[in-house]
């Protein structure tokens, strides 16, 4: 194995070792993990590091990321989140078990923006758990919904761990998140439909009925109050359809040449934001010292994912100066496997690697590992990125670790153990399933 190969070895037992063993902050396993790549630099240790973070810097999906948290952030504080539920619940709480539909609607909803199964876990679980369990659902098997839908967070775009993926010295030079956003949240829509499918057994499963109409808002009502909110949603909804055809024909009679230098993925967050300050402007705080608390609230946020996302591009841009993406191709093209068995090879990987970690770190530590594993099947980019967004977004249903497991049994108030069965048969291992028909084409993406 050549010298980046075993940098790369080297940073994952790092970011493991620091982050699970001694319980330490992602952002600062990431931070150790990128001083331990710079040394395999020898006298040469400091220009790496300068090449790494010089990468890192100039990355425009790093402003991209931390605007998303900021949109995340505003949605939940705004209360735009609370009126989207509460409009879902209009419309599902008259269904078998439509409480539950609803926390996978919202958690599919929330899953771009938040980009996180953490913070989908805590902001759906606070208000869709209690509800759920006063509509008759069993506490644990609440908790087991919430925790499993937290992986939505992660194979829906935009996350933090899609451009941690595109930042990877593997993804970068062949494929743009221009490129793989469609075909992402196609894949991420798969998911979805997964979960409700699981709502729709369970419901049966667990004789859940519908709810008293005493609880439900008429659908005027919750229109009249809660329709605004899905005007974020626009935010999103006008970049990508900037990606189609129709929409590319338009910019570039407007715009001309430079149409192609407008990223989506810079205007996604932008515009979202926009449009969640128009629609809570009346909620916005209107003092410095409302303001101070809002900033205060939010600070912590960007001090963990500001590190992981700086440091893990950096960390991949020493390892492509070291020559990591010929060396990872030279290896996988010793691997003569069918595209199916290659895809279940890295599911496994990533899942057991998943299982301690953040989907962040997953993706940090073997994200590039794994495209590289499938394009050398003959998995296209935009399918291969896709299908390891997938397998990592198992992270917030794999016991014993995911931290959405501990969030969601807390709130519902249920002894974390009796949920770990039931996620890895409803969503670990249907999740792998799910990779590995993307992989190979049964489960089809605009690529």
């Amino acid at each position: 194995m050549g010298l980046a190969v075993w940098a790369l070895l080297c940073y994952i037992a790092v970011i493991v070792v620091w982050n699970v063993v001694l319980k330490r902050s992602i952002g600062e396993a990431m931070l150790v993990g990128f001083a331990v790549v710079c040394l395999f630099g020898g006298t040469d240790a400091l220009g790496l590091a300068w090449a790494g973070l010089s990468d890192a810097l100039s990355e425009e999906v790093v402003f991209a990321a931390m605007a998303f948290v900021l949109m995340g952030y505003l949605m939940t504080r705004l209360g735009l989140i609370d009126r989207q539920v509460a409009l879902l619940n209009s419309v599902f709480g008259r269904l078998r078990g439509g409480s539950a539909y609803v926390s996978t609607a919202t958690a599919a909803l929330l899953g771009g923006p938040a980009g996180s199964g953490s913070g989908i876990a805590a902001s759906v679980g606070s208000v869709t758990i209690p509800w759920m369990v006063r509509s008759r659902w069993r506490p644990d098997v609440a908790a087991s919904l919430v925790a499993g839908n937290a992986g939505l967070g992660i194979s829906i775009p935009p996350s933090s761990s899609m451009f941690l993926l595109l930042g990877s010295a593997a993804v970068a030079p062949v494929l743009t998140a221009d490129e793989l956003f469609v075909a992402a949240f196609v894949g991420g829509l798969w998911t979805v439909l997964h979960r409700f499918v699981v709502v729709f057994l369970w419901t049966r499963r667990y004789r859940v009925e519908a709810m008293d109409r005493s609880e439900i808002a008429p659908v005027r009502v919750a229109l009249r109050e809660g329709a605004s909110s899905l005007l974020v949603y626009l935010g999103i909804a006008v970049p990508v359809v900037m990606t189609l055809d129709v929409g590319a024909r338009f910019l570039e009679s407007r715009l001309g040449e430079a149409a192609d230098d407008i990223s989506i993925v810079v205007w996604i967050p932008v515009l979202t934001i926009l449009a969640t300050v128009l629609v809570g402007w009346k909620r916005l705080p209107r003092t410095l010292r409302g303001w101070s608390d809002v900033l205060g609230d939010m600070a912590p946020r960007y001090a963990v994912i500001g590190a992981t996302l700086l440091f893990a591009f950096a960390a991949a841009g020493s390892l492509g100066e070291l020559g990591l993406v010929d060396q990872l191709t030279a290896i996988t093209a010793g691997i003569d496997a069918p595209v199916w068995v290659m895809a279940a090879l890295v599911g496994v990987l990533i899942v057991v690697i998943a299982a301690p970690l953040t989907a962040t770190a997953t993706i940090a530590a073997v994200g590039g590992v794994a495209f590289s594993a499938l394009t050398s099947a003959g998995v296209a980019p935009a399918a291969a990125a896709t299908v390891v967004l997938v397998f990592a977004s198992t992270e917030g249903a794999s016991p014993p670790g995911a931290a959405p497991i501990y969030i969601a049994s807390g709130i519902a108030g249920v002894d974390p153990a009796r949920t770990f069965l039931r996620l890895l048969t409803w969503f670990v291992v249907p999740t792998l399933v799910i990779g590995v028909l993307i992989a190979t084409g049964v489960l089809p993406l605009p690529v």
